[in-house]
């Protein structure tokens, strides 16, 4: 079959677009459904609390891990076949899941899961840069961000009815029928490119850094409420991350095909992008996951009722980004980039001054409000100001070493997040907070578990504060 031409069509750019979006539905949907079922999945596995914590860390930190390793293959031997094998590998891995007999299992099946959907992240924004001309590439940005805002909007409800009234297994289960949709529709649409080999090679010691870097860090940061920082395993983790940080800037400096490509950090637009990317995704990782988990642990709601209550983020997320990717014509990338981090924050600080045990709905749904029109507006902007004039046989690379430091971003965000929610319980409740059932126990516990809100709140918010002056040093710089 001959290969596609390189020059942009609208009509091809829209068709790719349908099938990015429609695999970014899958993937968002998988995450937020799982979000609001976690704490079901947790009774009804047995699951304990690490198990419980590693179902949703599992995931983030492989496909961080793998993601610039299979934006480097996609560079190099063509990303559309890397597009469909992350679709094959992500749904018979959710069917596997699903008929997993213990937590453990469950968590490795989302390992598995995880690759196929770094296969498709690393390459989605690449095949969407690629198929637009550069005057509407902020239109199609904004669609394929607002994807993941229409699965934030389906994807707690539907975790949350169909672990109610179908079991935990279907929360996976739902994934095949919607992959092999996606599947048939990109064989059918994607076109076949000329891979870029001019730049190839694979670096093998320094993906194993970054994975032993990042795992001893979330390690440490998962378990050390639990442990406590004298614990040989979170001592270990710490480790790892302190030898493994120097060593592996060290190996990426000499490496001839580095996993991440230390001379763009040189462009202002990118370094600072990429730090902006990073530090967002640490203040608004798990807000969805913190909500929910709030009106069931604390409240006492069903999954149902919890998804539901979610909703205003989701919306406000999608409004936004659709919106977005034409507002980048009046306003620029850049400006409205620091409008959204800034709005989040509002968002992130209103929710902190709010959080109690019976804090009215209105000011939880005008927090998330805030969040969702804050993460809708930054999330295009910041992609199209870093992604926007690379040729492209730098599309897969660059977005991928994007996206591994965001996924970094969510990897620390939770791991972080987690550990500061339930600091100020003792050990022994911490399985009770992740099954949803803390507010069956004495109010004492479930004002404690409160106090860990507040705390992961307020931590975010200064997080997020970072994240707007990123954005501001790199319009100073550009």
């Amino acid at each position: 079959m001959p290969l596609a031409a390189t020059t942009p069509t609208l009509g091809y750019a829209w068709r790719t677009l349908s099938v990015v979006s429609l695999a970014s539905v899958l993937t968002g949907l998988g995450g937020s459904a799982i979000n609001v079922a976690l704490p079901e999945i947790a009774r009804e596995t047995g699951a304990d609390a690490t198990a419980a914590s590693w179902i949703l860390l599992g995931y983030q930190l492989t496909t961080t891990v793998l993601m610039v390793v299979f934006g480097r293959l996609a560079d190099l031997f063509g990303r559309r076949r890397m597009y469909l094998l992350g679709l094959a590998t992500y749904t018979a891995a959710a069917l596997l899941a699903g008929l997993a007999p213990n937590p453990w299992l469950v968590v490795a099946m989302r390992v598995v899961q995880a690759a196929g959907a770094a296969m498709l992240l690393t390459n989605s924004a690449a095949l969407v840069s690629d198929a637009f001309p550069r005057e509407r590439l902020g239109e199609g940005m904004g669609v394929y961000v607002a994807s993941f805002s229409i699965a934030g909007l389906i994807g707690p409800t539907l975790g949350g009815v169909l672990a109610e009234s179908l079991g935990w297994r279907w929360v996976f289960w739902f994934n095949v029928p919607i992959g092999l949709i996606c599947l048939l529709w990109g064989s059918l649409t994607l076109r076949r490119t000329a891979p870029d080999r001019r730049d190839g090679g694979l670096d093998g010691p320094g993906s194993l850094l970054v994975l032993l870097t990042l795992g001893g860090l979330l390690l440490a940061l998962s378990e050390f409420t639990r442990l406590g920082w004298g614990h040989p395993l979170v001592l270990g983790g710490a480790v790892l991350f302190l030898l493994g940080l120097p060593l592996f800037v060290l190996r990426e400096r000499r490496a001839p095909h580095p996993v991440v490509d230390m001379s763009l950090f040189r462009e202002p637009s990118f370094a600072f992008g990429s730090l902006a990317s990073f530090l967002n995704a640490v203040a608004r990782m798990g807000m969805v996951f913190l909500v929910a988990l709030y009106f069931q642990a604390v409240r006492g709601d069903d999954p149902v009722q919890a998804g539901l209550k979610v909703l205003p983020l989701a919306v406000a997320a999608m409004t936004a980004s659709v919106i977005s990717g034409f507002l980048q014509r009046r306003f620029g990338a850049r400006t409205l980039a620091v409008a959204g981090a800034a709005t989040t924050t509002c968002g992130l600080a209103v929710m902190m001054a709010v959080m109690s045990t019976t804090m009215p709905y209105a000011a939880v749904a005008a927090g998330l409000v805030l969040i969702g029109l804050g993460s809708g507006v930054f999330l295009p902007a910041n992609n199209t100001a870093i992604l926007d004039g690379l040729p492209s046989s730098r599309l897969g690379i660059v977005n991928a070493m994007r996206l591994m430091l965001q996924n970094t971003g969510n990897v620390v965000g939770t791991g972080m997040v987690l550990s500061i929610l339930v600091a100020p319980l003792p050990a022994a409740l911490h399985q009770q907070v992740f099954a949803g059932t803390l507010g069956l126990l004495s109010g004492e516990a479930v004002g404690q578990l409160v106090t860990g809100y507040r705390w992961a709140l307020g931590t975010m918010a200064a997080v997020s504060v970072l994240t707007v002056l990123t954005c501001l040093a790199r319009r100073r710089a550009t």
